[in-house]
């Protein structure tokens, strides 16, 4: 994707939170800048300090940590037009545990945050915007916690199915796996017991 194109992408994407005159939305674009990533490359790795809210154009990517045994746990999964983060890290300006890395090309928009909150006195949709972002996240975290916590392995891969159909055809079952915490070897005993079901 050229950098202009992403460049009208992300601040359509912008509108359809909040109103932004034209020379607001010149504004924001020039406070980003780009990354472009290849597939298994890191934006971030443990240890480092997260200073940028990110925006996909094109892609994928995914947020995980490790643990003391070097086991993956997948924490955020993100495609075209999310935003995706270490938003402790980015909040606090401790050190990161997660690992940012692409699964596919991507091209990210990234605004520092000194830069952002420079923004957030020149555009104030900019503040409602992440606002916004920041509300539906945690809504969306509280729920994913719920249901690690009520539901079943097989029932949570139907519902990351139907929920995101468009992602789990691009992500490697392993990572849907470590997403969902469980092994490969038994989200594709599930697959194969219920196939019926996902057919």
């Amino acid at each position: 994707m050229e950098t202009a194109a992403a460049i009208s992408q992300f601040t359509d994407h912008i509108r359809t939170v909040v109103d932004l005159r034209d020379d607001e939305a010149a504004l924001l674009a020039s406070s980003v800048t780009f990354a472009t990533l290849q597939p298994k490359e890191f934006l971030f790795t443990a240890g480092q300090v997260s200073s940028h809210m990110r925006y996909i154009a094109s892609g994928c990517m995914r947020s995980y940590y490790l643990t003391e045994d070097s086991e993956e746990h997948t924490l955020q999964i993100g495609v075209e037009h999310w935003w995706i983060n270490d938003l402790y890290s980015y909040l606090t300006q401790q050190p990161s545990r997660m690992y940012l890395q692409a699964l596919e090309p991507t091209l990210v928009l990234q605004i520092h945050r000194d830069v952002l909150e420079k923004l957030y006195r020149e555009i104030p949709a900019m503040n409602t915007f992440f606002r916004l972002k920041i509300q539906s996240g945690y809504v969306a975290l509280q729920e994913r916690t719920l249901d690690n916590m009520s539901t079943d392995t097989f029932e949570k891969y139907v519902k990351f199915c139907t929920q995101y159909r468009h992602i789990e055809q691009r992500v490697p079952q392993y990572i849907i796996a470590s997403y969902l915490g469980t092994t490969p070897e038994n989200l594709s005993y599930l697959r194969k017991k219920y196939a019926s079901r996902l057919s």
